[in-house]
This record gives structure tokens, C-alpha cells and sequence, in this order.
């Protein structure tokens, strides 16, 4: 029998009542506000299978929200992260997906739109204990858990692209423990997904963001 974190099986510090409605929504709405890069003004939220039913009285759409305010899962004011919200100004639309759209029973779509204007889209399931899978990001189809640091550089598909980034972290002494590559609708484009084994500083953000053919570089 494979062996299981501790959190795994009693859960996360967290607020309740339910760890993959609360405290994995928390995370999603975390990974969503890292993926925007700014604070937002407007989020539309649409829930599936379980979260659609449920969402309400297990406080999902509370968690997320607090999650895309940059609260962490074990943070007292998830209760009143709505409320919060609205004295900022916020805009926050909640819906329930049609008939026959099925993922995971825990799974959101959230659509942002940052204070620049910038919009993402991202699909995340809360899989238990905390746990999230990130399954789309804006084009890219994508399998991120973020249970270590992780970086997504986007890029052109061009030769020497992958090395270059992987040359920058080896040589300020990152390891990567994996990386996946992903393609988009888009002809030309990818997508990298690296875990490491420790996060990266701002300085080596703004090399890895300075390299030619990176376009965006995402940090988790």
C-alpha cells in the first residue's frame, strides 16, 4: 500500500466545513489570482457536479472568492470574503453549468478580468484534502497540482527555448523535478510546466520573462 500524507487523510489547517469544498477552493481561487498576475475587478464563476449543488451551504463560493483576494485556507475572514468583496467594489458573478457539461463533481471554471483589463480563464477540481488539479489555463489543456513551486513559461515553439530556461534555473541552482509541455489552439505556441524543487526569486522571474521567444511567465 503507497504511503499517504498525514494530510491527506485528516486534511489541511483550514476553515470548514469541508476540505475540498473550502480549503481546495481557497487553493484555486490562489492559482487563478497567480495566473492573473494582478488584483481583479471582475470574476465570472461557473461550478459543475458537486460544487454546483452544494456550493452554497458548504461555503464554496466564499473560499473561492477568499482565494482570489489572496487569502490563505486558513484565513477568518473566508466567511465574510463575499462581503469583503463587495466594499472593494468587486464585481463577481456566480452560474451553474448546463446539462451534460461533467468533470470532476468538484470543479470551477473562473474567467478574471484584472485591473488592466487583462483576462484569464482557468478549469481547477478540488480532488480532496486540500488537493487541487488544474486542468486548463487560458488555451493550454494543462495537469498542474501545485503541491511543490511551480513555473509555466509560456513561449514560441522555437529551438533552444527549453534549454534556456532550464540553463537559467540549473545555474542559480534549481532543480527541476519535472516539466511538461503543452501545445495551444494557436499554431506556434506551448507551454511549459515545471515543478521544482524550490521556488524562484524575483531576479531569476525577470531573467526567465527576459528571454527571447518567452512571452509569459506564470509563478505558483
Amino acid at each position: 500500500m503507497p504511503a499517504r500524507s498525514v494530510f491527506e487523510i485528516i486534511g489541511p489547517v483550514m476553515i470548514g466545513p469541508s476540505s475540498s469544498h473550502t480549503a481546495g477552493a481557497v487553493r484555486i481561487g490562489s492559482i487563478a489570482r497567480a495566473v492573473l498576475g494582478e488584483d481583479f475587478r471582475r470574476a465570472e464563476i461557473t461550478f459543475y457536479g458537486s460544487f454546483a449543488k452544494t456550493y452554497k451551504g458548504h461555503g464554496t463560493d466564499r473560499a473561492l472568492v477568499a482565494g482570489l483576494l489572496g487569502m490563505s485556507g486558513d484565513d477568518s475572514r473566508i466567511r465574510d470574503a463575499l462581503n469583503i468583496a463587495s466594499t472593494l467594489g468587486l464585481e463577481i458573478r456566480f452560474r451553474i453549468a448546463a446539462e451534460g457539461e461533467e468533470f470532476h463533481p468538484n470543479t470551477a471554471d473562473i474567467e478574471l478580468t484584472g485591473v488592466s483589463g487583462k483576462r484569464v480563464f482557468l478549469r481547477g477540481s478540488s480532488v480532496g484534502g486540500g488537493n487541487v488539479l488544474i486542468t486548463r489555463i487560458n488555451q493550454y489543456e494543462v495537469s498542474v497540482c501545485a503541491k511543490s513551486p511551480t513555473l509555466m513559461v509560456e513561449h514560441v515553439d522555437r529551438p533552444g527555448v527549453i534549454g534556456r530556461v532550464a540553463g537559467v534555473l540549473g545555474n542559480n541552482g534549481i532543480n527541476i523535478a519535472e516539466m511538461r509541455l503543452t501545445g495551444s489552439n494557436r499554431e506556434g505556441e506551448k507551454l511549459m510546466v515545471i515543478e521544482m524543487d524550490r521556488a524562484v526569486s524575483d531576479e531569476v522571474l525577470e531573467t526567465i520573462t527576459g528571454l527571447p521567444d518567452v512571452t509569459a511567465v506564470i509563478r505558483i
